[in-house]
């Protein structure tokens, strides 16, 4: 049936909306019932052709002069460049050459537009992300990163939109395969749709903690509610006179999550960190090794992409998000760094009370006030315009309301400067550490603990980030909005916790607490658990004792130690309490080493019986409609708890307890695994399957590489974290260990590959390699990229 006239006359007319008429004809196109059989598309030859062209000569409109993009073996692009306009106009070019639908679908989220492409099960998604969106001073927005920002910003969102052009205009190859299963077409970008604070949320807390402590409050108190979540330092929960929290918990914004997640296209019908650097007093060469894995969900495409960028005033190569410009974690030069999440609190939650008589206004010291409001149209693939309407306050947007309260989000997302990863761009030309500790001013989003080297010889951290000023209130419940709880300004980057050069010669940060005792600042109250970092300094402390010099190999094997504290803890508790000599469980897991490889019969032992300790304990201590809120490190606290006090007069029981959870763990894997003990094993449970959000448009064989067995767990320095299975969920996608000593001994891995291009050769190629803890060379000198040379793209004006 042909695409009616009217239609053809009416794009003719607007040639602005191809990507419109693409999709319709897409629609049009679409066989539909009673029309006869369908013809089944060769997916696998559309994904070939539409592989992007990585070598010879392209002429590109909005170049200034000739550069040089080189692919290595393993994908990593280094881009040579004549000026600095050309270089992030290359790298926007070549990023989404690779990475395009990612790139596509994180900036819909940003703007709140991913209904008009996913349909009405984002349309609470996309209100949110509109409620977030900076409305502040774009000048000031700009300079917060680096006083060259929007230029930069121009130049990589240009270099982007020449892509697009290129694959639309004559001769060009056509969509992505990506957008030809997807059904709609990439949009060009602005400077704007790279500052996207959707995504800027879930890297600041602690909204969805603030629900989860008023709910506990609302059931059982403050007091007994306090004791459920683990702060440290140790604080009670402090809710304001006459304020209820009836009816509130983290559900009312489940809707809040940026890229840290699967974006399903239907069918057709955590995060924790780990950074160290290493003195050269440490190392075979005599100077620093610098290591960073950043885990975040584990994903296909993977969320990192390593790339190269040199041209004047820039030398500096590392890993990203591909929808920005710049190195987030590297090196340039003079320095290396890395970074891992400083648990700072940079949201608070206001309860405003609403006028009975008037529900466009709410309630402050001063009298009633109006609800700015704003009015917009949300677009839904497959149904009808939604009209809506954005309700702020003096503190900030409206996310949820009922008759009588507005939930309220104050955020530091809604200051200038807090786009995430950014603030990099100051960071990659940072020459030493005076020029490091001028750039931490302008890292404001996420907040890190950002650890330093360089080449001669020194090492630092800084923990930094915008952090909140509350001089009279925690912050970890939601407060009333009629003035008594209002923040004071931020507290200096100079205050944050930071060293230089410590005598110990090593510093290691793992999300765990890392403000010192009596600290002045009100910071945050929930940090990751630190067996991570305490494993990292007992093997560093042990190679001091052992006068053992480091060495990157030895820095690899760090970061894919297995070996699990908290399961000694337990071992050691099994063997001081338990008497009973015959049983073979208990046996197991008395001989095992601790380290929870993927073969160890032992480790998925310890990782059922574990799980199941964990839930008796919770039946134990924590209310059933509130055993949902306690996040997990505070449920592990449970165990470490059940550990240091499992004697004395309240052996007995715990003996009791031990003994049953360890039976129904065996009786559990005997059903999963089978009855013979010497069959089970870790990797079997924990594997991680890398599903691509089109695997029910796309053949699965096409864009779901097969699963792997996995090693480690939550608490090894190998942080491969689940939740609600045995599955791998979150850990390090990427990997960096950077030798100060000469940048071409530098290694890295990334996974499963550096394009999201389904029929590339470097969309999975990777993932063997990470899986194994293996690593590629980080080549950074002419010499050593040439050698590892595959593919050379000339872009010519």
């Amino acid at each position: 049936m042909p695409l009616p006239a009217r239609i053809i006359r009416q794009a003719m007319k607007k040639p602005q909306k191809a990507s419109w008429l693409l999709l319709l004809v897409l629609f049009w196109a679409a066989p539909s019932v009673g029309q006869g059989p369908v013809v089944p598309v060769d997916w696998e030859a559309r994904a070939k052709a539409a592989v992007s062209v990585i070598h010879g000569k392209f002429r590109v409109t909005g170049l200034r002069q000739p550069v040089r993009v080189v692919r290595d073996t393993w994908g990593v692009a280094h881009i040579y460049a004549q000026n600095q306009h050309d270089l992030f106009f290359a790298q926007g070019f070549v990023a989404a050459q690779d990475r395009l639908f990612q790139m596509e679908l994180w900036k819909r989220s940003g703007q709140g537009r991913l209904a008009e492409v996913l349909g009405k099960s984002e349309l609470a998604h996309d209100i949110r992300a509109r409620l977030l969106r900076y409305r502040g001073d774009m000048e000031a927005e700009y300079k917060s990163y680096s006083p060259d920002t929007k230029e930069i910003l121009e130049a990589f969102t240009e270099g982007i939109n020449a892509f697009l052009r290129d694959r639309r205009g004559p001769g060009g190859q056509g969509l992505p395969v990506e957008f030809q299963a997807a059904g709609f077409a990439p949009e060009p970008w602005k400077p704007e749709d790279c500052l996207n604070r959707m995504a800027a949320f879930s890297m600041t807390g602690n909204g969805f903690s603030e629900l989860a402590h008023a709910q506990a409050v609302a059931a059982i108190g403050a007091e007994k509610g306090a004791a459920l979540f683990g702060f440290d330092p140790p604080v009670s929960l402090d809710p304001a006179p006459g304020v209820s929290y009836e009816g509130l918990s983290p559900e009312l914004l489940k809707d809040l999550v940026g890229s840290d997640r699967r974006m399903e296209f239907p069918a057709q019908a955590g995060q924790g960190s780990n950074n160290w650097t290493v003195s050269g007093k440490l190392t075979a060469t005599g100077k620093p090794l610098l290591a960073n894995d950043p885990h975040r969900i584990v994903a296909e495409p993977s969320l990192r992409y390593i790339v190269h960028l040199v041209a004047p005033g820039w030398n500096v190569i590392g890993a990203g998000e591909p929808s920005l410009p710049g190195v987030a974690a590297g090196h340039n030069e003079r320095i290396a760094w890395g970074f891992t999440i400083f648990g700072l609190d940079q949201q608070d939650l206001y309860l405003e009370e609403k006028n009975p008589a008037n529900a466009r206004e709410y309630r402050t010291e001063k009298g009633w006030e109006n609800f700015k409001i704003e009015n917009e149209t949300v677009s839904v693939r497959g149904g009808t315009a939604v009209p809506v309407e954005l309700r702020f306050t003096r503190h900030g947007p409206v996310l949820w309301e009922d008759a009588h309260r507005a939930l309220v989000l104050r955020w530091v997302g809604a200051e200038p400067g807090t786009a995430g990863y950014l603030g990099s761009l100051a960071l990659d030309r940072a020459q030493n550490w005076e020029e490091f500790e001028e750039s931490m001013k302008r890292w404001k989003v996420p907040s890190e603990n950002i650890v330093y080297a360089d080449v001669d010889g020194n090492i630092g951290e800084h923990s930094t980030g915008l952090a909140p000023l509350r001089k009279n209130w925690t912050g970890l419940l939601p407060e009333p909005g009629t003035g008594g709880f209002e923040w004071s300004g931020f507290v200096p980057t100079e205050d944050l916790p930071h060293s230089f050069n410590p005598d110990r010669h090593y510093i290691a940060t793992a999300n765990h607490k890392m403000i010192p005792e009596g600290y002045a600042y009100k910071v945050g109250y929930e940090w990751a658990s630190p067996e991570r970092f305490l494993r990292i300094s007992e093997v560093f402390d042990q190679a001091r004792r052992e006068h053992r010099a480091l060495t990157v190999q030895d820095m690899e094997a760090l970061q894919s130690d297995v070996v699990s504290i908290p399961a000694r803890d337990l071992q050691a508790l099994l063997r001081s309490i338990s008497n009973d000599e015959n049983d073979p469980y208990r046996k197991m897991l008395l001989g095992w080493d601790c380290k929870v490889t993927r073969e160890s019969a032992a480790a998925a032992l310890y990782e059922v019986w574990s799980d199941e300790l964990r839930h008796a304990l919770l039946e134990k201590s924590v209310p059933a409609e509130l055993r949902q809120l306690v996040r997990r490190s505070a449920s592990e606290e449970l165990i470490a708890r059940f550990v240091k006090t499992a004697d004395g007069s309240e052996q007995k029981e715990s003996n009791v307890l031990l003994r049953s959870t360890l039976a129904a763990a065996a009786a559990k894997l005997t059903k999963l695994q089978g009855a013979d003990p010497e069959k089970w094993a870790w990797g079997k449970l924990h594997l991680l399957r890398l599903r691509h959000g089109l695997d029910g448009r796309l053949p699965a064989s096409l864009v779901d590489p097969a699963a792997v067995e996995r090693p480690g767990d939550d608490h090894t320095v190998n942080a491969t974290s689940s939740s609600g299975s045995y599955e791998q969920e979150g850990g390090a996608s990427y990997r960096e260990v950077m030798d100060l000593s000469n940048w071409d001994s530098s290694v890295a891995i990334n996974t499963p590959g550096q394009s999201g291009q389904p029929a590339s050769k470097h969309y999975a190629d990777l993932l063997a390699l990470w899986n194994h803890g293996r690593y590629f060379p980080l080549s950074y000198s002419k010499a050593a990229i040439d050698a590892a040379t595959t593919d050379v793209l000339e872009l010519v004006p």
